[in-house]
């Protein structure tokens, strides 16, 4: 329970709190749905929301996303939930011009799971 009280607070002065300059950056792309983010001397690892990427595209999935958000890229996150203690989020650049599952969907590596 402690666990998950530090990551809800953690969420909270990421998305909370845009005005503070030390913002999110991408520490590694674990696959093509498991990001590890990092603000200040905290670690935050997201699950990519809405991503079903198949076997045979995972390598060109991450990839993509390594080349997109290469390591210490500044990134903004939309928090929609948490699966077995994951935060599932949408991850976007700092202008907000891309989106890790829009990229995805756009070369064919995925299909978008999200509901309605």
């Amino acid at each position: 329970m402690k666990k998950l009280f530090k990551i809800l607070i953690i969420v909270c002065l990421i998305v909370l709190n845009p005005i503070v300059v030390n913002s999110a950056e991408i520490l590694q792309i674990k696959n093509s749905n498991t990001i590890l983010v990092g603000d200040q001397n905290r670690n935050l690892t997201i699950g990519l929301f809405c991503v079903d990427v198949k076997k045979n595209d995972e390598l060109e999935a991450t990839n993509l996303l390594k080349s997109e958000f290469p390591r210490g890229s500044k990134v903004k996150i939309k928090p929609f939930g948490f699966k077995e203690n994951v935060l599932l989020a949408k991850v976007f650049n700092i202008k907000g011009t891309k989106e890790m599952t829009e990229l995805l969907v756009a070369r064919d590596l995925t299909s978008e799971i999200c509901p309605g």
